[in-house]
């Protein structure tokens, strides 16, 4: 007899949460890359991949996508945190929407807070040096998964987007200098706000996905149902 996992089964959760296994893979290795590397060529590597001001004008794609892999500290937790929401946001929406969700929170996450630095420097309330400014991490893109998870996960999928969030607030320290509009807090509220929106579409758009493949099946399957077997 046998036992086990069936392959389309096993096939089937791996292509659920693939977003969730090769995010968890690209931080792993980049943490790899950053820890193997001299002190002046990891300097180099975040400057470029790092979203600042200066980045954003002159390789914004690049320095998008990288700076989500590379945390800025070496910190032992991340995978775990990140393993946390990631695969509790594709247990809800799957991977391709997840990607869309975490890619809208790492851009417009990106985009406000870095938007205030450039106004603020331009205006002079900020020195220029500002514009070239270190953030990178993967921490956006976490906190866009937690929202998924929060707003449309099941109670176990709730639960441990609640822990991530409660250490990366009160250990992480993800909002602190939020009164004062520092880059890091104004992207992580962002971030957080727009998965949340992102999720609500992108559910809005499975459930009428849905509702319509239901209509469809009912409309043929009623036409082979005789009236009297209706009224029976």
């Amino acid at each position: 007899m046998r036992t086990g996992i069936p392959a389309s089964a096993l096939r089937g959760a791996l292509a659920r949460h693939a977003t969730a296994w090769l995010f968890l893979a690209g931080v792993c290795a980049a943490e790899i890359t950053d820890d193997l590397l001299p002190s002046r060529d990891r300097a180099t590597l975040l400057a470029w991949a790092s979203t600042s001001v200066h980045n954003l004008e002159h390789h914004p794609i690049g320095c998008l996508v990288a700076s989500a892999f590379f945390p800025a500290s070496i910190l032992i937790a991340w995978p775990a945190v990140i393993a946390i929401a990631m695969f509790a946001a594709t247990s809800v929406l799957g991977a391709w929407r997840t990607a869309l969700t975490c890619a809208a929170g790492q851009i417009i996450g990106t985009g406000v807070s870095e938007g205030i630095v450039a106004y603020r420097v331009a205006n002079g309330s900020l020195p220029p040096a500002d514009r070239f400014l270190l953030d990178v991490g993967p921490s956006y893109v976490v906190m866009a998964a937690i929202a998924v998870a929060l707003r449309y996960g099941g109670s176990l999928a709730r639960a441990a987007a609640a822990v991530d969030l409660i250490l990366l607030i009160f250990i992480g320290q993800v909002f602190a200098g939020l009164s004062r509009l520092e880059v890091a807090p104004v992207g992580h509220l962002t971030a957080l706000l727009t998965g949340g929106v992102a999720a609500t579409l992108l559910a809005w758009h499975q459930r009428r996905r849905k509702a319509r493949v239901l209509n469809r099946l009912r409309f043929r399957i009623l036409p082979r149902v005789s009236p009297r077997a209706l009224i029976n």
